[in-house]
């Protein structure tokens, strides 16, 4: 029995742009009646847009140039020539086509330096020479585009696709890879079925070329053609047919490199932090509890600012609001990293992650306000309402603000990442009838418990801090403190970004699992190890030190990313910097709070710990 393969077409996008578009603002072949697969929360977030196509497949029968559609592009109409147009900038900013068949991406597979296959989950719409005879990438696979200046429509395409024949067990033949090769091919006039084969494109065929000048009284006609061949193939089974995407990312190689580099650094902290705590930490402890001799009652060091080590600290609310909001970004990532690496945010299912995200943030609104009401209150602060409301609105209404800003862009671009107002408004639903909720809520249970006891008492009058070395000042230790956590992660920060920015998949979630275990106990021993020095030094000012010196790590993950977009990324236009930056932005801050709260809650631990066994008198 003959089945019918619905293939859908979801936005275009570019590695050179950062605003992508729905598949109809291309002016491609379109039904007269699209239909939408139902999309989730994440999948609208991300500007994911899927409609169907006119391409129709039949399971097992192969097809020979069928013909899909004709556009025609008169330059006297304004409309169609503004259409011709956008395709040209759509060809000369490499626009990739993102294809779904049986919610696999159709990929367009090449190969790349050394000899290996590069697997695409996208192919472009066409290709560009410039006035130097310059060829983007997707001109370098046939020696025919090479006219200056001309831009070539990739309007053929040869499509394969290989099944694992089950017929014999349950009746069911399952897709296990679709592959494109885009071709530019000038059909001939009134005959756009007559068109060629891979496999037989003879060296003197003539591309679908659009110069770059053309006279205004010009037309330009393209047809759009497809071959599909059907390929069986047993050796592939249908649970791992991702694999061979998969497997032309970033080698695990990489990634292990990775995680050694991060378990060094690791192990280097914790001998530092083990020496202090074993050597110079007991043999102080021993020494301030002998009451035997003079000598052992004089104090020095860390101990003589036991009066002031728990004095409250300045703009300890808003402190403790980017506690609340840290702890609740904390949870959240690990949550999401767990279910990850369980399998059930794959990219198989798309939007699960960006869904699974929202959802666990507004859900933990509750430990933000929990958190955030308990360190004020311990804080000796007052103003428990303004805490609340801050910890609500603060941080969320930085991120939405800025989102918002982004989205406007998009919304005058007419991109399809531009989310909906409908969205907007659900959004917002959440954040107001869920999330708020839910930190007040917390607030009240922490009002209601005690503020957390100290080991020490603290003095009424402050204490004077001595002139400090130029290592024991604020500035550079807050400097130095975040150079280590970043040395564990920017391995992994490299595949995130091209992930997000090079549109490849990100699968990898166990090493990326490790690696956040590894981050939070780098940032919790290089907080720990600058916290006593500064101690030893009398200076007691560690409340916002240790919350900054591990938030300092994402300082470096900003810089990282400028390098980024330097380095790697081709983008151009004011708008694709902008939103580059825009989204860097959310990213940096949400790090921020992460880092800064790993250092503060181990440094919190510390300090309470090593004032706690020591006799004051």
């Amino acid at each position: 029995m003959q089945s019918e393969i619905k293939l859908y077409v979801n936005r275009l996008d570019s590695v050179e742009n950062v605003i992508p578009y729905e598949y109809d603002t291309f002016d491609f072949c379109q039904l007269a009646q699209e239909t939408s697969p139902v999309e989730n929360l994440g999948q609208v977030v991300f500007g994911e847009r899927i409609k169907s196509s006119p391409y129709n497949f039949t399971f097992g029968k192969n097809q020979q140039c069928t013909n899909v559609c004709q556009k025609t592009y008169s330059l006297k109409e304004v409309k169609e020539k503004a259409h011709l147009a956008f395709l040209k900038k759509g060809i000369m900013l490499n626009y990739q086509q993102h294809w779904i068949v049986d919610n696999m991406p159709v990929t367009w597979c090449y190969e790349v330096e050394g000899g290996q296959t590069y697997c695409s989950p996208g192919f472009p719409v066409g290709c560009y020479v410039d006035k130097q005879g310059r060829r983007k990438d997707a001109c370098v696979i046939d020696s025919n585009y090479g006219n200056k200046e001309t831009y070539y429509v990739f309007n053929h395409v040869n499509v394969t696709i290989r099944y694992h024949p089950l017929a014999e067990k349950d009746g069911v033949n399952r897709i296990v890879a679709v592959k494109v090769e885009p071709i530019s091919i000038k059909h001939r006039p009134g005959k756009p079925g007559e068109c060629l084969t891979s496999a037989s494109l003879s060296p003197d065929y003539e591309p679908m070329a659009i110069p770059a000048n053309m006279d205004n009284e010009a037309t330009i006609t393209v047809n759009y053609t497809y071959n599909v061949v059907f390929v069986a193939d047993e050796k592939v089974r249908w649970a791992s047919r991702w694999d061979y995407i998969l497997e032309s990312m970033p080698h695990t190689n990489i990634q292990w490199f990775s995680i050694m580099n991060s378990l060094v650094i690791v192990l280097f902290l914790s001998g530092m932090v083990a020496m202090i705590m074993l050597r110079t930490l007991h043999k102080d402890i021993a020494r301030y509890n002998q009451l035997d001799t003079e000598e052992a009652q004089e104090e020095f060091g860390w101990k003589l600012v036991h009066g002031d080590v728990f004095r409250p600290p300045r703009k300890g609310m808003f402190l403790s609001v980017l506690l609340g909001s840290g702890v609740q970004i904390f949870v959240m990532t690990f949550i999401t990293l767990v279910f990850a690496c369980l399998g059930f945010l794959s990219p198989a299912n798309r939007g699960s992650l960006m869904t699974c995200v929202l959802v666990l943030y507004v859900c933990l609104g509750t430990p933000a306000g929990f958190v955030s009401a308990r360190m004020y209150k311990t804080f000796g602060g007052e103003k428990w309402k303004s805490n609340v409301i801050l910890t609500a609105f603060l941080i969320p209404g930085i991120v939405f603000a800025d989102f918002f800003v982004l989205n406007s862009v998009l919304w005058v671009k007419h991109s399809s990442a531009a989310i909906p107002f409908s969205t907007l408004i659900a959004l917002l639903a959440l954040w107001f009838c869920v999330s708020t909720p839910l930190v007040f809520l917390g607030a009240y249970f922490g009002y209601k418990k005690r503020p957390m006891e100290f080991p020490v008492r603290t003095n009424q009058i402050p204490r004077q801090i001595p002139d400090q070395s130029f290592y024991t000042r604020p500035i550079p230790g807050i400097v130095m403190g975040g150079v280590l956590p970043f040395g564990c992660i920017f391995i992994q920060l490299f595949f995130i970004l091209n992930s997000i920015w090079s549109h490849q998949f990100y699968y990898m979630f166990g090493f990326l699992f490790v690696v956040a275990i590894i981050l939070v106990i780098t940032c919790s021993e290089a907080t720990i190890l600058l916290c006593y020095f500064h101690l030893c030094a009398e200076d007691y000012h560690w409340w916002w030190r240790s919350f900054l010196t591990s938030g300092f790590t994402a300082v470096y993950f900003f810089i990282y990313c400028v390098h980024y977009f330097v380095s790697k990324l081709t983008i151009t236009g004011g708008a694709s910097v902008f939103l580059y930056f825009g989204y860097t932005f959310i990213m940096v801050l949400l790090f921020f709070l992460f880092s800064g709260t790993c250092g503060f809650f181990a440094c919190f631990w510390f300090v309470s710990k090593i004032y706690s066994v020591v006799k004051v008198d």
